[in-house]
């Protein structure tokens, strides 16, 4: 899901860019009132683990790359808030330290995966708790989250890719591609989710919203 330089072009470089940075000026705010120490020292394990993971990237024809995200993991853990500031810092550390995803994509990329990817997982998890009571409503919103919320996230990618004139494919190449790529990827990360989340809230380790 990493858009690399070259695939984006001005008008797509410019309005990601605005968006992401005005939104995480909003969410810094907001995750320096939820943050303490504790929330901190765990954010910080779990960007490490949420790091690893997207290194692991397959190609896609037509599109960028396929990997696991974590956003929604994030986002049921720390609320989205801390989430979308724990993906920025791993994409940015990506970007700027191993080149993974270009610098003018940046504000794209940030904008996938710690922006859509962190609210549809969060809001579909927590619209699933509201329905589905107790352990069975936790397992099920987070396996919903993650796949849904890595699906989303990189079918906004192929929608950004394919209406810019930079890039040699159209939207019905990459919008297709990257949505069902992510699809089936996303049921591999909403079992990861849904493992994660059930392992601590049973444990004792963790509570959820």
């Amino acid at each position: 899901m990493h858009i690399p330089d070259g695939y984006l072009s001005l008008p797509w470089i410019i309005g990601t860019y605005i968006v992401t940075i005005i939104y995480l000026a909003i969410a810094w705010k907001k995750a320096r009132a939820q943050l303490t120490p504790e929330k901190a020292a765990a954010a910080t394990t779990l960007a490490a683990a949420i790091f690893a993971a997207m290194m692991l990237n397959w190609p896609i024809p037509g599109g960028t790359s396929l990997h696991m995200v974590g956003g929604a993991l994030a986002a049921i853990l720390f609320g989205p808030w801390i989430a979308s500031w724990i993906l920025a810092l791993v994409v940015g550390t990506q970007c700027f330290v191993f080149h993974d995803g270009g610098i003018t994509a940046l504000g794209a990329n940030i904008l996938n995966m710690g922006i859509i990817d962190v609210w549809v997982g969060y809001l579909v998890y927590k619209a699933v708790r509201k329905v589905v009571p107790g352990e069975k409503g936790i397992v099920l919103g987070a396996f919903l989250g993650g796949w849904l919320g890595i699906a989303i996230a990189g079918a906004t990618a192929g929608i950004e890719i394919g209406l810019s004139p930079a890039f040699p494919y159209g939207i019905e190449i990459t919008l297709p591609v990257m949505f069902t790529w992510h699809l089936l990827l996303g049921i591999i990360e909403g079992i990861i989710t849904a493992s994660v989340v059930y392992y601590l809230v049973k444990k004792g380790k963790w509570v959820v919203a």
